[in-house]
């Protein structure tokens, strides 16, 4: 009762409160900054007459009811579902949280990931966040964000689109949806994840409010996507604060033309990995084994022949035909050797032999009963170099 009221009276985030509270626990605070007991180690007047003034107006019992007539609850740290990587914040740490939805936020925190990013997205932006959002939410993984404008949203939509778990950390009350257009997205959220805030039912956001619940989003979660962000951004103080915690923190490249993806590089020149997608950023942040798959060019057929028979192949003049000798005395091979590889590459569709002129095949036409690109004995080439 007394956490539930100090997060009416006190702001998200001051450490001279969390100072306070671990020395003296919820209650003698309470009653410390009410006038009812011995004013906390270094507090001010003015501060004890801010808190008398807002104390006026705290009524714990009443507050307790409306969480849970909206379908929520008060979670305090030592409760079976607080995320006990919120005390990585130390004095920083919420009092309390509320939270809407009926999933233990303990275990789903324990395998969540932060998508951040600027609230004006481009329409690149907002893909790469629903496509991150998806393709973490099928890897089994909560997707973690502000439930903002732009990329915020994208990525809870992203989730909830993939059939999975997603959380919104408010910088209001979880009874009050900011921004407004977004209070379906919100109230899904409250059906289908997890909606939570430190500040109390029908708490109205600030400024300030929103950098401070950065911290919980960093806190809460195994790692800190960022994407799009100009210099000046609050995903940036997501991402370092993450950083200071020793979590991972990534971000998405974007044009270095872009003022949009400006503050994500001036991150990736720090401590950030890049990625570029859910399977990028599971690996990191993931077990053993959640391994993305290898990035690599499309495979030629030229790529399958050995060294020195792509010697041979190299040592072709694409112009004319080309005597043995000069085949041989270009690739570095004897007369013998270079005859040997040309008549290989002649059973695979590479070359044709003209009298003692050997030549290149030419790349075939498109036409009705041939892909473009694909070369002349397509077949016969492939078995072979399989062979």
């Amino acid at each position: 009762m007394a956490r539930a009221a100090l997060t009416r009276l006190v702001e998200p985030g001051d450490e001279a409160v969390g100072r306070w509270l671990r020395r003296m626990g919820p209650v003698a605070l309470w009653r410390a900054l009410t006038g009812k007991g011995k004013p906390p180690p270094g507090a001010t007047g003015e501060r004890l007459a801010g808190c008398a003034l807002r104390a006026a107006g705290v009524d714990p019992v009443t507050d307790l009811a409306l969480i849970a007539g909206c379908g929520g609850r008060f979670i305090c740290p030592g409760d079976l579902d607080w995320p006990g990587q919120l005390d990585d914040l130390g004095d920083a740490r919420p009092v309390g949280l509320w939270v809407r939805g009926a999933a233990d936020l303990r275990m789903w925190a324990l395998r969540s990931v932060a998508v951040v990013g600027a609230r004006a997205c481009s329409d690149y932006g907002a893909h790469v966040a629903a496509s991150l959002g998806a393709g973490l939410a099928e890897r089994g993984w909560v997707v973690v964000s502000g439930a903002a404008h732009g990329v915020d949203g994208a990525a809870h939509r992203g989730a909830l689109a993939a059939g999975g778990a997603t959380i919104a950390v408010l910088a209001s009350g979880v009874d009050v949806p900011y921004p407004r257009a977004h209070a379906e997205l919100i109230e899904r959220m409250a059906e289908q994840g997890l909606v939570l805030a430190e500040l109390p039912p029908g708490a109205h956001p600030t400024r300030p409010r929103f950098v401070l619940r950065n911290r919980v989003i960093a806190a809460l979660t195994r790692g800190t996507v960022v994407v799009e962000a100009q210099y000046r951004s609050g995903s940036l103080v997501t991402a370092r604060r993450a950083q200071q915690l020793g979590r991972s923190t990534m971000g998405v490249p974007g044009p270095v033309t872009s003022g949009l993806s400006a503050g994500v590089h001036e991150l990736l020149r720090g401590e950030a990995v890049l990625v570029t997608d859910a399977a990028e950023v599971a690996e990191l942040i993931g077990g053993i084994g959640d391994l993305a798959p290898e990035r690599r060019g499309p495979l030629v057929e030229r790529d399958l022949l050995d060294p020195v028979t792509a010697r041979v192949l190299e040592a072709l003049s694409a112009r004319g035909g080309n005597h043995l000798r000069d085949v041989a005395r270009e690739s570095g091979t004897g007369c013998d050797e270079a005859l040997g590889r040309l008549h290989e590459l002649l059973a695979l569709g590479f070359v044709e032999r003209h009298g003692d002129r050997w030549e290149l095949v030419p790349p075939v036409r498109r036409s009705d009963s041939a892909r473009r690109g694909d070369p002349p004995n397509r077949g016969n080439r492939v078995k072979g170099l399989r062979r």
